[in-house]
């Protein structure tokens, strides 16, 4: 008996924590839509705000007249004040919709996408829903204006080294054998609230340097310096590579399309010159040096991942000028290449970055 009464008092109390569970969501809902209703006057008398200084924007640039002006001003704040209605009854309505059905409301299956997906019931036919209960909550509206973008960045090019004393002709390393590659991410943020003419670029890339030596030389490690010594044997390939992460500033300027809609601003720099200039720092994540020679008519290559006497921190200056997608890029690293040595190297590149 008692057994029974047990299990009995672990049933209720299951069928109690389920119908608490199953009320929560809803009413959880509710609160938020509250929340909502509240945020709602503030949003609109910010794109109100916004609307206006567009249109003092016009006015002073003689697009507008006064009269013309103050009829744009009038219809935005009717506009906004018929949105605020029209958007808190919706909002009323829904919690009353909610109140009224313990949450448990009918919606046709067209507006599913409109909704933001939740846990509920629905019937389907061949995988497509023909009616489903839910309380669901409106998407968020479109962002009014977006300061920050993000995008890939990948650069190419010819890599060398400035050494002191020394010109880059008479540079040990070959002009069109020595490449480097970079590709990483940046975000790009407008600086000025009202304009576009300069906007602040950050983010991070991989930068991948190679030196190839010129007069069948490689790089040789004796203690605190690396030289470069001639090879025993013919060489097919000799190359250094560094692999850094860094993370790049760069100040953008710039001219930009502005595009204005009742729901949203944009700058677009879409088929637009451009100018950077910035800087970047970071650490050497690695070295390697790769070999290709024949010995006794074998081919052999030779890959050796050591130190070779590399500066562990990676710092330099850095600017591109182009169009659109396509710009001319320009490295040039403040560390030497090597610590301690004798003579410093400092890492040059140039070439063409694209942001896509």
């Amino acid at each position: 008996m008692r057994t029974i009464t047990f299990y009995l008092a672990a049933l209720v109390l299951l069928l109690l924590s389920q119908n608490l569970m199953a009320q929560e969501p809803y009413q959880r809902k509710i609160e938020d839509l509250r929340e909502k209703k509240e945020k709602i006057t503030q949003q609109e008398k910010d794109a109100l705000k916004e609307e206006v200084e567009s249109i003092n924007r016009r006015l002073e640039r003689g697009d507008l007249s006064l009269e013309e002006a103050k009829v744009l001003k009038a219809e935005a704040a009717k506009k906004r004040a018929l949105n605020i209605e029209n958007r808190v009854a919706i909002i009323d309505h829904q919690i009353s919709l909610l109140e009224r059905n313990n949450g448990e409301t009918l919606t046709i299956a067209d507006e599913r996408d409109r909704w933001e997906d939740e846990d509920g019931f629905s019937i389907r036919i061949d995988g497509e829903p023909i009616f489903f209960t839910n309380s669901r909550r409106w998407k968020d509206d479109i962002k009014y204006d977006r300061r920050t973008y993000s995008d890939p960045v990948f650069a190419i090019g010819l890599n060398n080294a400035l050494i002191d004393g020394q010109s880059l002709d008479d540079s040990p390393y070959k002009v069109g054998g020595s490449r480097f590659f970079e590709m990483g991410w940046q975000w790009r943020t407008r600086v000025f609230k009202n304009s576009n003419w300069l906007r602040f670029n950050y983010g991070f890339s991989f930068q991948f340097n190679g030196l190839k030596p010129d007069d069948n030389q490689i790089f040789v490690q004796n203690g605190d310096q690396t030289v470069l010594e001639e090879f025993e044997f013919e060489l097919d390939k000799s190359k250094l590579r560094m692999d850094n992460l860094v993370f790049p500033v760069h100040f953008e300027f710039g001219p930009s399309r502005f595009r204005e809609t009742e729901k949203s601003i944009r700058y677009s720099i879409q088929n637009q010159f451009r100018m950077g200039v910035g800087g970047y720092g970071g650490f050497n994540l690695g070295t390697r040096q790769k070999l290709k020679y024949s010995r006794d008519g074998e081919n052999v290559k030779d890959k050796f991942k050591r130190d070779y006497n590399t500066s562990d921190l990676i710092y330099g200056i850095s600017g591109y000028v182009g169009f659109d997608e396509i710009l001319l890029y320009v490295k040039y690293d403040l560390n030497p290449i090597f610590k301690d040595a004798d003579v410093e190297q400092h890492n040059i590149s140039l070439g063409l970055r694209f942001d896509l």
